[in-house]
């Protein structure tokens, strides 16, 4: 790390390295914290060495918050209540950025980005697995049965294409020292996106829950409130939902067909 730093010398880092799957964590919560706690610390050691004049962005998680009352929006400042070694990993780490800033006045702004998809992602996450198993069986490899897990939660679900563009505003824009929410502020129930990504398939498929795809714990209710970073920043997410998964369908539609 200290090494790229130094041949590198850059004026504006994005910390997004670290292991981001909370399901992983559960199975392998040394390399979750490894990665995530002590390389969160190694970059912010090399940062106040080599370069304590750049500006860092911090991603973290919207875990961090736990599960909050239905029907609410955690805002930057409501208790953390990490549920899984994925958020408490990303709430220390969160931490150690800010306190770097204060001890060593580094440049740092912290992002928690509540869930976001798109082209691109793995399937070890929900919604590209959702994908890839309609692609299967649209294309004959797969039997009509979309395997799922626990669709009984509420997520504020956002384009990775938008969040993006929240990084940036934030590296442009985000006060030094702050902790932003980045997320669309509305909330659906996981059973909604899989039954209209199940209702764009082109076969008829039947939603079956898997007992391998439930988390030891999980969080029923979890959507944020945004404000903070449109008004520092006039950042929103602009992208529907809808596009959203129509353009990760069509990426699985293509891998089935062996374009991808």
């Amino acid at each position: 790390v200290a090494s790229v730093w130094e041949s590198v010398r850059p004026d504006l880092v994005v910390h997004l390295a670290g292991q981001s799957s909370a399901a992983r964590s559960f199975e392998a919560p040394a390399e979750t914290f490894e990665a995530n706690v002590l390389g969160t610390f190694r970059m912010l050691q090399a940062m106040h060495a080599v370069a304590p004049r750049a500006r860092m962005l911090v991603v973290g998680t919207s875990e961090v918050y736990g599960s909050i009352e239905p029907g609410t929006r955690a805002n930057e400042d409501a208790p953390q209540k990490p549920v899984s070694p994925y958020a408490l990993s990303k709430s220390i780490a969160e931490r150690l950025a800010l306190e770097f800033a204060t001890q060593h006045s580094l440049d740092v702004v912290c992002a928690r980005p509540f869930g976001h998809t798109g082209p691109g992602q793995t399937p070890r996450f929900v919604i590209p697995s959702f994908a890839q198993q309609i692609a299967a069986i649209e294309a004959g490899k797969a039997e009509p049965v979309l395997r799922v897990g626990n669709l009984e939660v509420t997520r504020d679900l956002t384009d990775v294409r938008d969040i993006v563009e929240g990084y940036c505003a934030l590296l442009e824009r985000g006060h030094r020292g702050g902790v932003y929410n980045l997320g669309r502020g509305e909330g659906v129930v996981l059973s909604q996106v899989a039954a209209s990504l199940a209702a764009m398939a082109k076969v008829e498929v039947r939603v079956e829950v898997d007992p391998a795809r439930l988390r030891p714990a999980d969080v029923p209710y979890l959507v944020g409130d945004p404000s903070r970073v449109r008004r520092d920043t006039g950042w929103h997410a602009t992208r529907p939902l809808a596009q959203t998964l129509s353009d990760v369908l069509q990426e699985w539609r293509g891998a089935a067909r062996g374009q991808v």
